[in-house]
């Protein structure tokens, strides 16, 4: 797959040096990943949430953070739509961010 605003996570671990090494092995695993269907990202990551339209809640860091993200799977592409804080993700609308 190929990730889109890799710098949105490099600006989040540099807030918050606890996400670093969990981002890292999260984006490790969806650079390697080929996923076709939401199916494929559960099989991957099984506490995965998956929503409408492509989007995914992804926890990071034994769920401390969430991450959007918006899978256009015949292009195999990973869009970051938002990292935050649960607090924070609880103040957002995750199908439309």
């Amino acid at each position: 797959m190929r990730l889109i605003a890799l710098s949105t996570l490099k600006t989040f671990w540099a807030r918050h040096l606890d996400a670093k090494q969990p981002l890292l092995a999260w984006h490790a695993e969806v650079k390697h990943a080929d996923w076709q269907s939401p199916t494929d990202v559960k099989a991957d990551f099984g506490s995965a949430s998956i929503l409408q339209a492509g989007r995914v809640v992804f926890n990071i860091a034994g769920n401390k953070y969430r991450l959007v993200a918006w899978i256009n799977y015949p292009y195999r592409v990973v869009y970051i739509r938002f990292i935050g804080s649960h607090r924070q993700y609880d103040q957002i609308d995750a199908q439309t961010i």
